[in-house]
């Protein structure tokens, strides 16, 4: 279920975050990274837990990720080679379809759950995709540089600033998970979340608050001031450890989450 929650979030933030690169870029750039989406969501339906079938909201969930790897396939298949009316739609279509994906799978990933919990865990899984693909996306894009030169730097400059914005949000949704958790258990619940905190196993959420918020909020920052002086290499080197502190942490995030009921 991890590996699965992580795949899809990730395939699909790369999906959203391509709404928001200029055309600059050019057509390898769009079918590279559509391509790549492609992959992470085929990947992670080799990875679905079989239980996902037994209620409506993960029936939903598979579905619309169905739709979503249809209309990614298509556009990496065209994009650059014909039809190129509907590949904004196929865009949106699977943009759209991976919404409704994220909210179903927090839905069926929550079953049972406080109404307070599902609707924080249904803004982690928004949250985690667009962190994970805003990440992504800007590492790809720091690197196309070398593929364009010419392309302006105000294109990398502005997925950095969407990356530091999901990354204020993720902050935020995590930090309000907390709060909640902490101030709403009660005697007779269980352990506590800050009994789990301040365990030896709350090793995994301080990895995770570590190495997938403080990492990524200071690695965004120096990526912003490098692209700023326009040295888009130096940029492109930070975003590669920013990516890697993201995809630890949003992994230890999934983990928390099936293992505590608390989405951060």
């Amino acid at each position: 279920m991890v590996l699965f929650l992580f795949l899809t979030h990730l395939a699909l933030g790369i999906v959203f975050s391509l709404v928001l690169v200029s055309r600059e870029a050019g057509v390898k750039f769009f079918r590279f990274n559509a391509g790549l989406a492609a992959a992470l969501l085929a990947a992670a339906f080799v990875f679905r837990p079989p239980e996902l079938w037994v209620t409506t909201s993960s029936r939903v969930a598979i579905t619309a990720l169905s739709v979503a790897e249809a209309a990614v396939i298509i556009y990496w298949l065209t994009v650059g080679r014909m039809l190129a009316s509907i590949r904004p739609a196929l865009v949106w279509l699977a943009c759209t379809a991976g919404f409704i994906a994220l909210i179903a799978q927090a839905v069926a990933a929550t079953s049972g759950w406080t109404f307070d919990a599902r609707i924080l865990t249904v803004a982690s899984f928004l949250s985690s995709a667009a962190l994970l693909g805003g990440a992504c996306t800007a590492m790809i894009l720091g690197h196309w540089y070398l593929v364009i030169p010419s392309m302006e730097v105000s294109h990398l400059q502005s997925i950095v600033k969407v990356h530091i914005a999901s990354m204020i949000v993720r902050i935020v949704v995590v930090v309000a998970a907390v709060v909640v958790a902490v101030e709403t258990w009660q005697p007779g619940l269980g352990p506590s979340f800050w009994h789990y905190i301040t365990s030896i196993n709350g090793v995994f959420f301080w990895q995770r608050v570590l190495f997938g918020l403080g990492g990524p909020a200071l690695l965004s920052y120096l990526t912003w001031e490098t692209a700023k002086i326009r040295s888009t290499q130096s940029a492109t080197g930070i975003l590669y450890v920013d990516f890697f502190t993201v995809v630890v942490g949003e992994v230890l995030a999934k983990y928390i989450l099936l293992a505590t009921r608390v989405p951060v």
